[in-house]
């Protein structure tokens, strides 16, 4: 890609998140005890429309949430503020976000439990999550980000909790470093300006900031732990306990489209063009995530003890009651 795609590219992603996906709550039109014909019963699902959540969408179009009886009402939503609320107040069934998300919401009193796994690291350097900063920065290694300011879409959530840890690993202060709020998009941008020392950014961004020079110093998410899921899909325990055979037909649905998603990425590249406006060139170039049906505990567990450690959390999270 060249330099001037990246104002069509971060346009066409913000574009994105206003214009895919619309509709009633699942109550509106029949809810959880039927759809409007009678047939299927509608779901709604918030997501956000990003790369990560292509397997819902895949899965979508195979029939697999057809097939056990799923007619699929999939909202998109900015990010998981929207989203949590969303599930809690019951306009959606299901819906998609990060664990720590998850986590900071059950430690704030509320009682989401994963449904499905979402998207996992690469566990390699080829990975859709990096730390990156200009080709000619003095920034060699994760400990050189102490002092720095370091952009993150959200403060105090998986970004900067990874990367406090990698940081720290690495032999620096990850109470020095200055995170501010940058959205992915502005990212690259805001490095090139020398708003920012060192950004993080998920890809279509990373490869773009990349393909234009910028140099990765930590793919964070592998360097915490290569095994590490990043998302999932979602309700509450109290919705659960209302229906567990609908959370039982979204759990087997949805792990169907995880593993046909890892086995077919020209089939993910594809979807993810319906429903984002990411051009055929671009979605050529992503790195996907891993899609994967069972969670890693392990690091699961490691990502919670880190949040507490860096003050994203009061206390360790519960993992029996918020994974599967």
């Amino acid at each position: 890609m060249k330099k001037p795609m990246r104002a069509a590219l971060a346009a066409g992603a913000i574009l994105a998140l206003a214009a895919c996906g619309s509709g009633s709550p699942s109550g509106d039109s029949g809810g959880a005890d039927g759809s409007a014909d009678g047939t299927l019963t509608k779901v709604t699902v918030g997501v956000i429309p990003i790369v990560d959540t292509a397997p819902i969408w895949l899965g979508d179009q195979e029939g697999f949430f057809a097939d056990e009886g799923l007619d699929l009402d999939i909202q998109t939503a900015s990010g998981g503020a929207a989203i949590i609320p969303g599930v809690q107040s019951g306009s959606y069934d299901f819906a998609f976000s990060n664990l720590v998300s998850l986590m900071v919401a059950n430690d704030k009193g509320l009682d989401m439990k994963v449904v499905a796994n979402g998207n996992s690291t690469t566990g390699t350097d080829h990975d859709f999550s990096a730390v990156v900063v200009s080709k000619d920065s003095k920034i060699k290694s994760p400990k050189d980000l102490a002092g720095q300011k370091v952009s993150v879409n959200n403060l105090s959530n998986i970004g900067d909790t990874t990367i406090k840890s990698v940081v720290e690993k690495d032999g620096g202060d990850p109470d020095s470093i200055n995170f501010v709020e940058v959205g992915f998009p502005d990212a690259p941008a805001a490095l090139d300006n020398g708003v920012v020392d060192a950004a993080w950014i998920l890809d279509p961004f990373l490869t773009q900031a990349v393909d234009d020079g910028a140099r990765v110093i930590s793919n964070n998410f592998t360097d915490f732990d290569p095994q590490l899921d990043i998302s999932a899909y979602f309700t509450s325990q109290s919705a659960i306990d209302k229906n567990p055979e609908l959370a039982a037909k979204f759990q087997r649905a949805m792990d169907k489209s995880l593993e046909f998603s890892e086995q077919n990425p020209d089939k993910v590249r594809d979807i993810v063009g319906t429903y984002t406006k990411i051009d055929a060139e671009t979605r050529k170039e992503l790195i996907l995530p891993k899609f994967r049906v069972e969670m890693n505990r392990d690091a699961a567990q490691k990502l919670g003890d880190s949040a507490v450690k860096y003050g994203t959390l009061s206390k360790a999270p519960n993992l029996d009651e918020l994974l599967p």
